[in-house]
Order: structure tokens, then C-alpha cells, then sequence
């Protein structure tokens, strides 16, 4: 009599299938043995795909048959998609079967293989159901690639937003996270400022509590669905493009592609430590006079006490005093310290270049309109000579990826551009609000702590200064602290002019870095 195992499989998504339940299997394969006079020894469960023989019962399986090789006769199971979906697995397993005197066979689909023909049998009942799944697949792809382009989302949802379903649940969407979306914005904010490393921005972001790993965050801050987004890889002869998604972003195109240039290395970072011992505040801010290194600042412990240094880590050996360099920077704050008779002129400066820049918002619209236009006047030009054959499909492709790439910044921009921007009286209010911290700039600096100090130093100096230029005030300031520099220095000076006149301050400039009201 022959000596059976019985090996019965089913997927995840074939367990609601009658005809593939377990107890169906297991009842038409004892009846089977009943009927030949074959004794069965064990009953395999499996609940893994059939995809590769990567399953855990059947390499328990394997792993019985060859300690009790030419002791099993057959493995028997219902039909050949049951043993394998894989021809070239299945027959390479095949073969390890026969070198353990061990013969599998479909019940419902029975061959010979004694018989050469019957090979070609076999090889159709298992590249059939590699088809099958090869196709489902392909469906699958498809049906996710269309899903994109109409702007949905089709997968778990990234940190920062979660996955939602409407009522009669059809439609499945994602949404905005509420602490989550906050912490995500925070973080893209601070890497356009470019102020600190990718790995510190996530390090505070975790602090805040931000639900992600370093890995997860690092592929988010580069996934365009923040932005409102949904990015489409390439397939075939497709190029990988983006599409407007149906979610809500939770920041700006502008802002998005701003954080991808840092990333990319196309804007300078200045990257500085988050934390500094309290005595070291411009740690991170100096760069050595000797070589181009970033100064380090450490503590040397002497007989009684500890003695702080801003230090190069090179072979320079160039060494500063801490207590020295930070009272050098102390003198040099004073002279952007706001002074009382100067608030009136500093007032009229700001609100000069708050309506030079707003009356500027009109023309950059109509110039990025114009830009548009022109992007799009010359795909439709590339077009033309398509249809004309002077140029070729590939080099219209490439004309036309590259206009909408443009198109598509410009279209960014142009929805920043404000369309109802503040009035004067609401721009005094938060003017009074923040001159009223730019008067007492030394005192906040001396009483707050170090995270404050250090936001005000970075506020001050948009690049890494030295030493020596913090000592002869040749240390390039932020457009803010230029301005409060250059009505100090006039009011200070006493000589005979006839027109004391602050209008010819300039008015084109970047914004301020710091916002004194925040502090």
C-alpha cells in the first residue's frame, strides 16, 4: 500500500472560495485514498501564496521527506495551481521530489509522468495559473496608475495625513492628520529656512511628536502629496510626472519645491547644532578665519573650573575664548538694538517697502502669466512640427516634459501671490507689536534662553561669519538689522545736511528672518 501526504493550500484572498476551502480539499483527497488503497500519513495546512516555495509547512515539509526519504511515496493535493503558480519553481521542486522517491500528483488534473507527452500537459496546467496571476497583477498596476492620475491616493497614508472612507463606503480618501499635519508643516518650514540639517529637523520633529522613523521621514519631505500632489512613476514608455490630487496639502507647491532645492543642493544651507551648552550660544554660527571649517566649541576643565572655547576641529589650531567671542557679539547686537528716536523713521522704512513690495505683487502676476503663456505657446509649437515631421516623438516628448515641469513651478508662484493682501492699518498694528521687541533686542537676548538666543543670532546673520568680521562689523546682517543700523548710524551722526531723508533706504529686499513679536 502506498503512503500519502495530503497538502492542502489556499491564499488570504481564496479563503472565502468554497471550491477552495480546506475542509472541501481535505474531503476530496481522503476520499481519493479511500477509494486507490493509499494510507495517509499526515495533512499539510498552508495559508500562503503559491508564488514561490518560500512557505512555511512546505519547507517543513521538505525539510520530513528527507529525513525519511523513499518512505513517502506521493504528495498529493487537488489541482496543480494548489502545488505551485510558478512553471520554473514547480518543476525545479519536481525534481528535488523525485530525488526523495517522492511523486506529487493532482487528483482533479492526474499525469503520468512516466509518459513524455504528459509533460506538455503539466506545463500547461502550471503556467495557466501563472498567467492568471500574472494578469491580476497587470490589472492591478493599471487600475492603481488610473486611480493616481484622477488624483487619489491608493495606498496607507503617508505621516502627517490618515485614511478615510466616505459614509456608504465607496470612496476612500485621504485627510489631513490634525497634530500630525502640523508637526509635517513645522518641519518643512524649518528645511526651507536652511538653517539645520535634515537629521536635526527630524530629531525636533520627533520631540513634538512626530508618528515616523528617520527612514519614513526622509522619503516623506520628498513625496510631492504634502504639497496637495500625487506623484506618478514612470511605466513603460511613460515618464514619471505629477498629478493634481483630490486631498488637501497642507503646504505649498512655492514652499515644497523651495525644501526640494535645499535637499538637492541647489540653495546653500546653513546648517547649525540645535542645542548648545548655555556658554556657547554661537556654536554652529563661526566658521574659522584659517581654513573654511565651522568653528566646534567646547569646555576645558581647568583646576577650579570650566573655561569654554569656540575651536577649529583642523590642524590650524585656530582657538577663541568663548566669554571673549560672545561679548564681541553682545557689542555688535547693541548696535541693531532699536533706539527710541529712531522708531518713527524705521516705521516710515517698513511701511515704504511693504507698499513698494505689494505694488510689485501685480507685475510678478502678469510677468508668470506671460511665462506661462510662452511655455505653453511653445509646446504647441513643438506640436506643429511634429505633425510637419521636422522633429520626432522623442524630442517633442522631451520639449513638452520640460515646458510642463516650468509650467508647473510658475503655476506655484503664481498662487502665492496674494490676492488680498493686508492693509496699512493692519500692517501697523504687528509693525507696533514687533518694534516694541526690536527696542529692548539686548534685553530679550540677555533674559531668554538658549533656543531664543540662537534664533536671534540666526535671525541677524544670513551666512557664517568669523571672528574678525564680527570684531570690524563687516559681518553680512539680515535687510531688517541693516535698516535699524543704517537710522542709527544717521541719527547718530550730528553735522549739517539739508535734507534728512530716510525714503532713499532701499525697498526691494528679502524679508526679515525674524519676526521679533514671536519671541
Amino acid at each position: 500500500m502506498k503512503t500519502a501526504d495530503l497538502y492542502i493550500r489556499v491564499s488570504t484572498d481564496e479563503q472565502a472560495d468554497k471550491g477552495y476551502s480546506q475542509r472541501s480539499q481535505e474531503e476530496v483527497l481522503r476520499k481519493y485514498c479511500d477509494l486507490n488503497k493509499i494510507e495517509v500519513r499526515k495533512v499539510i495546512y498552508e495559508d500562503h501564496s503559491a508564488k514561490t516555495f518560500m512557505r512555511p509547512r512546505w519547507t517543513e515539509l521538505i525539510e520530513n521527506l528527507k529525513r525519511l526519504r523513499n518512505k513517502i511515496d506521493l504528495i498529493l493535493f487537488t489541482k496543480w495551481d494548489r502545488f505551485s503558480r510558478n512553471a520554473p519553481d514547480a518543476y525545479q521542486m519536481i525534481a528535488i521530489l523525485k530525488k526523495l522517491g517522492v511523486e506529487p500528483q493532482a487528483i482533479e488534473q492526474p499525469l503520468d509522468m512516466s509518459v513524455p507527452e504528459n509533460k506538455m500537459m503539466l506545463a500547461i496546467y502550471l503556467t495557466t495559473p501563472e498567467i492568471e496571476n500574472d494578469r491580476r497583477a497587470l490589472n492591478t498596476l493599471y487600475g492603481m496608475r488610473r486611480a493616481k492620475k484622477e488624483g487619489r491616493w491608493t495606498g496607507r497614508a503617508p505621516v502627517g495625513y490618515r485614511n478615510r472612507c466616505s459614509p456608504d463606503g465607496k470612496n476612500k480618501y485621504i485627510e489631513p492628520n490634525n497634530d500630525q499635519a502640523r508637526i509635517m508643516k513645522w518641519a518643512f518650514h524649518e528645511l526651507a529656512e536652511a538653517k539645520y540639517s535634515t537629521e536635526q529637523v527630524f530629531k525636533r520633529a520627533k520631540a513634538l511628536g512626530l508618528a515616523c522613523n528617520k527612514n519614513n521621514f526622509l522619503v516623506a519631505i520628498r513625496n510631492p502629496i504634502y504639497c496637495g500632489l500625487i506623484p506618478i512613476p514612470a511605466y513603460g514608455d511613460e515618464k514619471a510626472f505629477v498629478a493634481k490630487g483630490q486631498h488637501k496639502g497642507i503646504i505649498s507647491q512655492e514652499l515644497f519645491y523651495d525644501v526640494q532645492d535645499i535637499l538637492n543642493g541647489k540653495k546653500k544651507a546653513i546648517k547649525t547644532t540645535i542645542m548648545s551648552k548655555s556658554m556657547l550660544p554661537l556654536k554652529g554660527f563661526i566658521d574659522c578665519s584659517n581654513c573654511t571649517r565651522t568653528l566646534c566649541a567646547s569646555a576645558s576643565k581647568g583646576r577650579n573650573n570650566y573655561y569654554y572655547y569656540y575651536h577649529c576641529s583642523s590642524s590650524c589650531g585656530y582657538r577663541k575664548k568663548a566669554e571673549e567671542v560672545n561679548e564681541l557679539f553682545l557689542t555688535e547686537l547693541q548696535n541693531y538694538v532699536l533706539r527710541q528716536e529712531s522708531v518713527g523713521h524705521f516705521k516710515t522704512a517698513i511701511l515704504d517697502s511693504f507698499i513698494s513690495l505689494t505694488g510689485s505683487d501685480k507685475d510678478s502676476k502678469t510677468s508668470y502669466i506671460k511665462q506661462i503663456t510662452e511655455q505653453n505657446n511653445r509646446i504647441t509649437k513643438a506640436r506643429e512640427l511634429l505633425l510637419a515631421g521636422d522633429i520626432d516623438g522623442i524630442d517633442y516628448k522631451t520639449i513638452k516634459v520640460e515646458a510642463e515641469k516650468t509650467i508647473m513651478r510658475l503655476e506655484a508662484k503664481l498662487t502665492e501671490i496674494p490676492s488680498n493682501t493686508m492693509s496699512i492699518n493692519q500692517v501697523e498694528e504687528v509693525l507696533d507689536r514687533a518694534i516694541d521687541k526690536l527696542t529692548k533686542l539686548d534685553v530679550i537676548y540677555w533674559k531668554s534662553d538658549i533656543k531664543v538666543q540662537r534664533e536671534i543670532i540666526g535671525s541677524m546673520f544670513p551666512e557664517k561669519v568669523t571672528f574678525e568680521q564680527l570684531q570690524h562689523r563687516t559681518a553680512k546682517v539680515d535687510f531688517l538689522f541693516q535698516i535699524i543700523y543704517l537710522i542709527n548710524s544717521q541719527l547718530g551722526v550730528k553735522k549739517e545736511r539739508a535734507n534728512e531723508n530716510f525714503f532713499c533706504l532701499p525697498s526691494m529686499a528679502p524679508s526679515a528672518g525674524l519676526e521679533p513679536a514671536t519671541l
